[in-house]
This record gives C-alpha cells, sequence and structure tokens, in this order.
C-alpha cells in the first residue's frame, strides 16, 4: 500500500531542510570567522615584525638581491660607484645600495630613513677601519661586516639631505649637505662652518651652503666643492681657494686628483686644471658646457674623461678635447658618475643604469653581470 503525503507531512519535510540548512550555514560562517581570525593574528605578527625592523638600527645589512628593476638592470637610477680596499663594488642608487661580491650581487636591505622608508644613495667612502659609509636622503649609514647603523639629524646630524661623504686618513667623518657640512668622529656630530654662498637658481634643489663633494688629496688636504665656491682644508685651517686662484663661480660641483697629483675641478662653468697655484681653464671657448662640468675620471692611459651637460662625454689628452660620440647601437646612460676601478676599467653609471666602456664601447652591466 503506498504512502499518502498530506499538506502537514509536506510542511515538516520543508521545515527540517531549512534548519538543516541554517545549522550548516551556522557552521560555515564560525569556520570563515576562526580562519579571518587567524589570518588577522597572522598579519599582526608581520606588522610588529616590520615596526621592530624599522626600529632597529644595528642588523643584518643584506640579502640576495631579488628586485625586479626595469629591464633587469641594478636600478634605473644609479647615483654613484665605489670599489672598497676589499676589492668589492659598491652601487648608490634610487633603490639604495648593492655590494658586489666576487659575482653575487647583493641588496643591503637595513638602510632606511627616520620613518623606515628606503632612499637613495648619493656617496659612498671607506673610513681606515674598513667600514663603508653611505651619504643618502635620508642621513647617513655605516656598514661594519654584517651589522648597518643609521644615523639622523636626531642623532645630530647637520641635516638628513646628505650630498657627499669621505672619510679622512685620522678617521673622521666629513658629511656634505644642504645644510652645510658637519664632521663625525666616532662618537659626536660637529658642525663645521662655511662661508655662505649662492642659491642656484637653474637647479631645483640648491641653497646657500650647499655640498657637493668633498674628498681628500694625496696630501692629506680636504677639498670642498660649494655653493660658496671651491675651499680647501689643512693643518686647522680653511682656504677660499676660488678667491685666490681667480675661479669665477660660486658653483664647484667636483674635485679629481690624477695619478700625478694634478687637480681638475669641475664647475657650472667650466673645467679647470689646477697645478699647485697653477689655474689653466681646460673648456674655455672649446667645447659647449651647457648646464656645467660634472664627474671626472682618468684611465689607465692618463687620458681625463668627464662629463658636459650630463649628456655630454668628453675626453682629454692633454692637447685636445674630443667628444666621446654615442650611436643608436651604442648608447650609455645620461651620466651621474664615472669612475675607474682598481682594474683601470671605466664605469658610468647614471639615469639608465650602470654601464662599462669596453673595447669603445658601452656595456650595459645587469644585475646579472657581465662581472
Amino acid at each position: 500500500m503506498g504512502i499518502v503525503k498530506t499538506p502537514f507531512d509536506n510542511m515538516k519535510l520543508f521545515i527540517v531542510i531549512t534548519l538543516c540548512v541554517i545549522v550548516h550555514s551556522c557552521k560555515e560562517q564560525e569556520k570563515k570567522s576562526v580562519i579571518k581570525k587567524v589570518i588577522t593574528e597572522k598579519e599582526k605578527v608581520s606588522h610588529d615584525s616590520n615596526l621592530e625592523d624599522k626600529q632597529s638600527n644595528n642588523q643584518s645589512t643584506q640579502t640576495s638581491f631579488q628586485s625586479p628593476f626595469v629591464n633587469n638592470q641594478i636600478s634605473q637610477v644609479v647615483r654613484t660607484i665605489f670599489q672598497d680596499s676589499r676589492g668589492d663594488i659598491w652601487f648608490g642608487s634610487q633603490n639604495g645600495a648593492f655590494r658586489l661580491n666576487g659575482k653575487s650581487l647583493i641588496h643591503i636591505d637595513r638602510i632606511k630613513n627616520e620613518s623606515g622608508k628606503g632612499v637613495t644613495i648619493k656617496d659612498i667612502t671607506e673610513d681606515k677601519d674598513g667600514r663603508i659609509w653611505l651619504g643618502h636622503t635620508g642621513g647617513i649609514s655605516s656598514i661594519d661586516g654584517e651589522l648597518v647603523t643609521n644615523y639622523y639629524e636626531s642623532d645630530g646630524l647637520i641635516n638628513n639631505d646628505v650630498w657627499c661623504i669621505t672619510a679622512d686618513t685620522n678617521g673622521n667623518i666629513w658629511i656634505g649637505t644642504i645644510a652645510g657640512v658637519c664632521v663625525y668622529n666616532g662618537h659626536e656630530f660637529i658642525n663645521f662652518k662655511l662661508p655662505k654662498g649662492k642659491i642656484d637658481a637653474t637647479l631645483g634643489v640648491s641653497s646657500s651652503k650647499m655640498v657637493h663633494s668633498i674628498v681628500e688629496d694625496s696630501k692629506g688636504t680636504l677639498w670642498l666643492s660649494s655653493n660658496a665656491g671651491l675651499l680647501s682644508y689643512s693643518n686647522n685651517k680653511l682656504i677660499d681657494v676660488s678667491d685666490k686662484v681667480d675661479i669665477q663661480t660660486n658653483f664647484v660641483n667636483e674635485v679629481f686628483e690624477d695619478k700625478k697629483g694634478v687637480l681638475w675641478i669641475s664647475t657650472k662653468k667650466d673645467l679647470f686644471r689646477l697645478r699647485g697655484k697653477e689655474l689653466t681653464n681646460i673648456t674655455k671657448d672649446n667645447i659647449e658646457v651647457g648646464k656645467g662640468i660634472g664627474s671626472i675620471a682618468e684611465d689607465k692611459k692618463g687620458n681625463i674623461w668627464f662629463t658636459s651637460n650630463q649628456h655630454n662625454l668628453y675626453v682629454y689628452d692633454g692637447k685636445k678635447i674630443i667628444e666621446y660620440q654615442k650611436s643608436e647601437d651604442n648608447k650609455g646612460p645620461v651620466i651621474f658618475k664615472i669612475y675607474s676601478d682598481q682594474e683601470d676599467r671605466l664605469w658610468f653609471v647614471g639615469y639608465g643604469g650602470a654601464y662599462r666602456l669596453e673595447n669603445g664601447k658601452f656595456l650595459n652591466i645587469t644585475r646579472s653581470g657581465p662581472w
């Protein structure tokens, strides 16, 4: 005999099914809530860890380089390059600092500004004890083995906008900033008084106290390139060299000492050679300077390489100036720095990455070399 379902039976079935759906839904919601809570706790641990990382100045300095930069470049903008006494090559970029150890490129990931953000490295030097010092947009940093220490205005630095840094033979660290110069003696920062200069109205960033470069020559004299002209410092005496030798511009960019001890001075106006007290204008009436002379370097033959207006590259052999001609199949970067390494190889870094001059042509050096 068949079973006859009444409207009441159908109603009971509907209620049972509805209750099952509600119970299942509640369990799923509870499960999702538990999962969300676990994820939230993980996010909190990660956030707390990041804060701890940002607040710590003394940390392990390096991680394997894995950042995906444009076209495999070390960085799209490489501001400076430096080779230390161990032979390691350092690249300062808009993406921080990189160290080439053998054939391994390592990103130094603990260099931060006061708010914990990344910085652009503008200059690199090494002190007498082998520590590496970097000047950047967020202050300065030192690297001692596996540890990095960041220094800021809150530590006594004159200004966090650092443009140059050098270590003298006594171990003092000289720091040039947009607000002048200070010296770190290992214990404290001491402000170094300079004459007031002028603001370069043609640049987006400039000040009357700006210092672009500080170098120590082979005789132990410090040379400061500033918006107050060229200054030298030795035996506790500061001298206005621009006034003495008649460099007719306030805006001095860089001083370079060649292998013979001759000084080369790049300015907003021209390139000068300084032998003792004899100043010679190398570029006057020979080339169009444009926005000024930039970086200077010497090759293994003793030729002087320099940039004008960042886009133009020249070679001076002691008699004549020759423009290095670029072409569609031989393009380098917009040059910020020319550098000769310990093997006398010429490097050119700037906007567009890092390059070396090999057999008369620019060779693009990416994060995978060739080294």
